[in-house]
């Protein structure tokens, strides 16, 4: 369950991550935090830009790839902080629509920490692509 306090701490966490990212092409800093139970860690990440464009890497894809590899399988909420409240980008949200399309509850932050947008992946992603097994 999402507490305000939880969501509180997302969204802290993804603020925080948003200042440790690598922009030098975009100057668009962006931070994730992703709550995967209360018997897991925040997983954190932050955009990582590459002077090949194609090679950079979201905040939310890092901070899934941290909750894969601390253990976690189920994304329950994800905090997004950028400067104007952006939604994440396609790609993003197919990924995060893998570890749990009904039960995600996305918060989208700005930089000084108001939330400006809750959805759920369904909304988010209404039709995602799904493998056959799925």
């Amino acid at each position: 369950m999402v507490t305000p306090e939880v969501e509180r701490r997302l969204v802290d966490a993804a603020i925080e991550m948003r200042q440790r990212a690598y922009a030098p092409y975009s100057a668009y800093r962006v931070g994730a935090a992703v709550f995967a139970g209360d018997n897991y860690p925040l997983f954190v990440g932050c955009n990582v830009e590459n002077a090949s464009y194609g090679l950079t890497v979201c905040a939310e894809r890092n901070a899934v790839a941290a909750m894969i590899g601390g253990g976690a399988s189920q994304v329950l909420a994800i905090a997004v902080a950028t400067e104007d409240g952006a939604s994440p980008c396609g790609a993003c949200r197919q990924v995060l629509a893998e570890f749990g399309q009904q039960a995600i509850v996305l918060r989208v932050a700005t930089a000084s920490g108001r939330i400006v947008h809750r959805h759920t992946m369904a909304e988010l992603l209404p039709d995602c692509f799904r493998s056959h097994e799925q």
